[in-house]
């Protein structure tokens, strides 16, 4: 499952350009049904094996859990881009193979049970990210390349620094989870400086308040079809490195540092609530959403309370299925009327399914009840509450303002008057529906019937707490 898409990535340089699509909507379609075969299965178990031994890094894998949730939406969502580039793009076959070989960097962050190895795959992922950025950004694109790829190499190598002192320090005979964790590093200033290192990695892929300016930069210059911005949104990944190797590694200095990282988290998704106001460009709006969706997430991680990290994990995976189906739907909207401001108005007069789709994926974003977000977000709330009522009090009005901003949008893009002699926005076409219906019913399925994703969560959530005496 983890290199079936880099293969159908390489294939792809070697198939006729009439068949270009066939083929990765095949492969895409493949990885899918890989990781519901393993979710039927009960997950892949873990698989070790020496890689590197006179480093001490193992190719070291497992599916399950959290990160078999986290890869099936992946796997989904790429199926989605796949078939909407098919529809979009000219001459595509540059952009899919991006798109295939970013998937296979990002199975991999799920997978990976070493540290190096994840590391690898980490910064796999961000080579198309980049890429795609660089040949098919807007006219700012060199400059959102240079910030995104300055942050995230930044943060890239404390997190390396950290990884390494972790071993060295700790007397690990490899950087495998498992020997990490047989030979954990003693509480002291060691322990949190490392963490500390670590976190700003992560907080970079969040993104977290202050280290995510790269992030609506990043949106905006992107493809305006919005395909870019649907890999983009499932590379914010740092919520999971938290999740596996922080509060694991770093049971003492998870537990120190609480506070603190609960307050950055609340102050993040309301921050971020607070300035999608101000936006006028849908895709801005999307970023400063997703952020605050990452606060969300993070305050639910940070608390260490069980609650509160399934709902974390849990709005982490299936907030995918609603930003990423919204960028595209941003991508449609840019596509008939030329522009992604939100002041073009009376677009649902002429295009009425979209904007229902639309306005229906703007629900799910704002957790609305009967969809996803509405588990992870009450969730987290739920179990922050519990630990710090002001700090889940202050988290909770960002439910209030990311309906007023959303909606307000909404409303000057498909309600007010469309100006005179603006052309006409055609309604959806064929694979439209299938890419913006398809992730509004699994989110709302998801939201309706929770039991599936909650069960294969659950053990997970536990085992990691474990390492913290249950607190």
């Amino acid at each position: 499952m983890l290199f079936l898409p880099l293969l159908g990535a390489l294939l792809l340089l070697v198939t006729p350009r009439t068949w270009r699509e066939e083929v990765a909507g095949f492969v895409a379609a493949l990885t899918l049904g890989l990781g519901l075969w393993l979710w039927r299965e009960g997950g892949s178990g873990l698989y070790s094996a020496p890689w590197i031994p006179a480093l001490g890094i193992t190719y070291s894998v497992d599916l399950g859990g959290v990160s078999l949730a986290l890869a099936l939406v992946t796997a989904f969502m790429t199926l989605m881009a796949v078939w909407y580039t098919a529809r979009r793009i000219p001459n595509p076959g540059t952009m899919l193979a991006l798109i295939l070989a970013m998937e296979t960097g990002l199975l991999g962050i799920f997978a990976a049970r070493d540290l190096i190895l994840f590391y690898v795959f980490f910064e796999w992922a961000l080579i198309p990210a980049l890429v795609m950025l660089a040949v098919y950004g807007g006219p700012e694109r060199m400059r959102a390349l240079v910030k995104f790829a300055a942050y995230t190499l930044f943060g890239s190598l404390l997190m390396l620094l950290s990884f390494i002192g972790y071993k060295a320090f700790g007397g690990s005979p490899t950087f495998a989870l498992g020997d990490l964790r047989a030979n954990p590093l003693p509480a002291g200033p060691t322990q949190t400086w490392l963490y500390v290192a670590f976190l700003v990695a992560m907080a970079v892929k969040l993104p977290l308040w202050p280290l995510h300016a790269w992030l609506p930069d990043f949106h905006e210059q992107n493809h305006p079809s919005g395909i870019p911005d649907v890999m983009g949104t499932l590379y914010k990944v740092g919520g999971y490195g938290i999740f596996i190797f922080g509060l694991t590694l770093f049971p003492d200095a998870s537990l120190e540092l609480r506070p603190i990282l609960m307050a950055l988290a609340a102050f993040t998704a309301l921050y971020a609530a607070w300035i999608a106001f101000g936006q006028t460009n849908w895709k801005r709006l999307l970023a400063y959403a997703g952020l605050s969706h990452m606060g969300f997430v993070a305050l639910g991680v940070f608390s260490l309370n069980e609650t509160a990290i399934i709902g974390a994990m849990y709005l982490l995976a299936f907030q995918n299925f609603y930003t990423g189906a919204l960028f595209m739907a941003c991508g449609m909207l840019q596509e008939r009327v030329g522009s992604l401001d939100t002041r073009v108005g009376g677009v649902m007069n002429q295009a009425g399914a979209l904007g229902g789709l639309t306005l229906a994926l703007w629900f799910a974003s704002i957790a609305v009840p009967g969809f996803a977000g509405f588990v992870g977000e009450f969730s987290v709330l739920l179990g922050a509450y519990q630990v710090s009522p002001w700090l889940a009090f202050l988290a909770g009005l960002t439910v209030i303002a990311a309906a007023a901003y959303a909606l307000t949008a909404f409303q000057k893009t498909f309600w007010e008057g469309r100006p005179l002699g603006a052309v006409r926005a055609s309604d959806l076409r064929s694979t439209e529906w299938l890419v913006l219906g398809l992730p509004l019913l699994a989110a709302i399925f998801f939201g309706v019937y929770s039991a599936p994703a909650l069960n294969l969560m659950q053990p997970a959530v536990r085992a990691a707490l474990s390492a913290l005496g249950g607190q």
